[in-house]
């Protein structure tokens, strides 16, 4: 069987929120790439997962030097997941580059869906949920913010 790079989504608040399959997941990987090594580590201890896997810490300030390390785990013949802190990984966090060069590398991934606050705003809202846009965290530069919004279609639902 072939070693993967799991997502994991991580609940967002209530930790019974969590899938099975993502318990199942986190007890059997090698390694569990995190923002947080910490509160990876409390999570994994709320869950009562009594084998430790190997913590790599994984954020945006060292995303780019880990993806290699990360792949060569892989390729070795180990499991690793990738989590944020809350949520779901890639989603206004980091993961979509590790993605992207797994896919390069032809390495097989897998989801394992769960929470994701876009998803729960959004439907919590009351605002149409057949088309929406998601814009992420919006620039901290006023003059950037207001590029970016004024470019949006006008009847278009927006979260940010």
């Amino acid at each position: 069987m072939d070693s993967k790079l799991y997502l994991i989504s991580t609940p967002i608040g209530n930790l019974k929120d969590i899938a099975l399959r993502a318990i199942d997941i986190l007890s059997s990987v090698d390694v569990i790439a995190c923002e947080d090594t910490r509160k990876a580590g409390l999570l994994l201890e709320k869950l009562e997962i009594k084998t430790k896997p190997q913590f790599l810490s994984y954020y945006e300030e060292n995303e780019i030097e880990r993806i290699p390390q990360i792949i060569s785990l892989i390729k070795s013949g180990k499991d690793v997941a990738l989590i944020s802190n809350a949520g779901t990984p890639a989603i206004s966090d980091p993961g979509f580059k590790l993605v992207r060069e797994c896919i390069k590398k032809g390495i097989k991934i897998e989801v394992i869906p769960g929470a994701s606050a876009v998803l729960s705003s959004l439907v919590l809202s009351g605002l149409p949920t057949d088309k929406f846009m998601f814009l992420g965290f919006l620039p901290k530069k006023e003059s950037k913010r207001k590029q970016l919004l004024t470019s949006v279609p006008k009847k278009t639902t927006i979260i940010v």
